[in-house]
């Protein structure tokens, strides 16, 4: 079963390697994994993607808990929450077959990002089905390069548990160190 995690950490060179290496010590794939910026400067949300059971995902849960950097780790799999990755695909196109694609793109709500004589680069925006139905259609037409992002995720409504939220950045904000909380 695949889990979503939200883990918020100190935005600090080498944060990304430990949470990673954490990963790989304890033998989990990572399916997906994006780090961005948050509200607060000295904060970064990884959402992490990986396939494990639920007693497995309550122990990745604890394993993050321990490192240092790590402010806040929610297991958003079984809330409601709003799941979208992106992607950037170039397709090979003739003229005769440039109407076509340019109506599959606007069937799946696609964007053209780029048109060249022998080539269309789209982006579109969506959870992961959306995307893969989207890239089924399109190899006929011959799929010459594409990118993901993966996952980024949000639960709907109240974020976190206002406990652990309100005490990590409280911790974060007094000391200018985290603990694990």
């Amino acid at each position: 079963m695949l889990n979503v995690f939200v883990v918020h950490v100190e935005n600090k060179p080498g944060v990304l390697t430990r949470v990673a290496s954490l990963f790989r010590r304890r033998a989990f794939n990572i399916d997906s994994l994006t780090v961005g910026r948050t509200e607060k400067p000295d904060v970064s949300r990884m959402t992490i993607v990986v396939d494990t059971d639920k007693d497995g995902a309550k122990r990745l849960e604890a394993h993050l808990y321990k490192l240092v950097n790590v402010l806040l780790v929610e297991d958003i799999t079984n809330h409601p929450s709003i799941n979208r990755d992106l992607a950037m695909i170039k397709v090979a196109c003739t003229q005769e077959t440039r109407t076509d694609i340019l109506n599959l793109v606007n069937v799946f709500r696609a964007r053209v990002v780029d048109l060249a004589l022998d080539s269309i680069i789209m982006e579109i925006t969506g959870n992961e089905e959306k995307i893969d139905r989207l890239i089924e259609v399109l190899q006929p037409y011959g799929l010459m390069e594409m990118v993901r992002t993966g996952i980024v995720a949000m639960r709907r409504g109240v974020t976190a548990p206002e406990s652990k939220e309100s005490s990590a950045a409280h911790v974060y904000e007094d000391s200018g160190v985290s603990y694990s909380v």
